[in-house]
């Protein structure tokens, strides 16, 4: 079955977004960045809320852009042809290689879930990730954490006072940034 992954970069108090909504505190790094288009390989569909999909449309017409480096342009080439999953209640149309769900995060992730394939199912957005993690539907927790506090915002983990068990993967220090992975232990019923 394939795993559904969350990562994003967040403070080191725990927010992707600081109280304003900016997260200029997250400058692209090349090692970072290297990261994300390597992780970027192993993902099949990415499912996004509708503020990390109008972030990320900037890359689908960003491959014209003559000032783009090699990695941002391997960047594209991987990101654009990418299946992408929409939720929102206020968009009506989605441009790329992206679809706007068709149903609530539990229905969609099964019906991917279902489809052939053993690419991740990855998900971008601090609510959509906290409705899937209320669910029980996220495996993996992937943190890009920048040495800042930012004093709230949106955060990163779900507020749900649920307990969730989590085994340490895997940790790398990109010079200031330290990124760490953790995997979701599920108890047999």
């Amino acid at each position: 079955m394939r795993s559904v992954t969350y990562s994003m970069n967040v403070s080191l108090d725990g927010y992707i977004v600081d109280p304003d909504g900016g997260f200029d505190w997250t400058p692209p790094e090349d090692e970072v960045f290297r990261h994300w288009i390597d992780e970027i390989r192993d993902v099949d569909v990415h499912l996004l809320g509708r503020r990390l999909y109008e972030t990320m449309l900037y890359w689908e017409t960003a491959a014209g852009d003559p000032a783009l480096d090699e990695a941002e342009r391997e960047w594209v080439a991987l990101w654009n042809p990418l299946p992408k999953v929409v939720f929102s209640t206020t968009l009506s149309t989605v441009q790329g290689n992206a679809r706007l769900a068709s149903g609530g995060v539990a229905e969609e992730i099964e019906r991917l879930r279902a489809e052939p394939g053993e690419g991740e199912i990855a998900i971008g957005g601090a609510t959509l990730a906290a409705q899937a993690a209320a669910l029980g539907l996220i495996d993996e927790y992937r943190v890009m954490v920048y040495p800042v506090l930012v004093g709230g915002g949106i955060p990163f983990f779900p507020r749900d006072e649920r307990r969730v068990d989590l085994e340490l993967v895997e940790t790398r220090a990109f010079g200031r940034v330290v990124y760490l992975r953790h995997r979701v232990i599920r108890r047999e019923a």
